[in-house]
């Protein structure tokens, strides 16, 4: 009785590790921190206001983000604004009102031309 509750209880805690692949701590090809979402990986570059995310196919490839929308929540303190991002090239660009403050908590959210939609969040480097 016990042996079966263990193999549940193993892989309740084991799927979520399974069933995405997260880079966590992982820097990307840029220096940013690096999410996989929505099929594609995600690297987080920030400079002054700019805000650029750099996407990669599953091979580590630049995919071309015509076609794809989203957005980067920035929280900060009490702080929080909405930047939106637009496809420039291999990457999606946004501009914040202000300087991006290192430590900024940053919600991505993206929609991929194939439709696909999916959120990360990563903290500036």
């Amino acid at each position: 009785m016990l042996k079966p509750l263990l193999i549940a209880a193993s892989l309740l805690v084991a799927g979520p590790a399974l069933a995405q692949h997260a880079h966590g701590a992982q820097k990307g090809p840029n220096g940013g921190p690096m999410e996989d979402l929505a099929g594609v990986h995600a690297e987080l570059v920030v400079s002054g206001e700019a805000l650029a995310i750099h996407v990669f196919d599953e091979a580590g490839k630049p995919v071309d983000t015509a076609g794809f929308t989203g957005s980067v929540l920035l929280v900060s303190g009490g702080d929080r604004k909405t930047v939106p991002l637009a496809p420039a090239g291999q990457t999606l660009a946004g501009k914040a009102p202000a300087a991006i403050a290192k430590g900024t908590a940053a919600t991505l959210l993206i929609k991929t031309a194939a439709g696909k939609s999916g959120q990360a969040k990563f903290t500036t480097p």
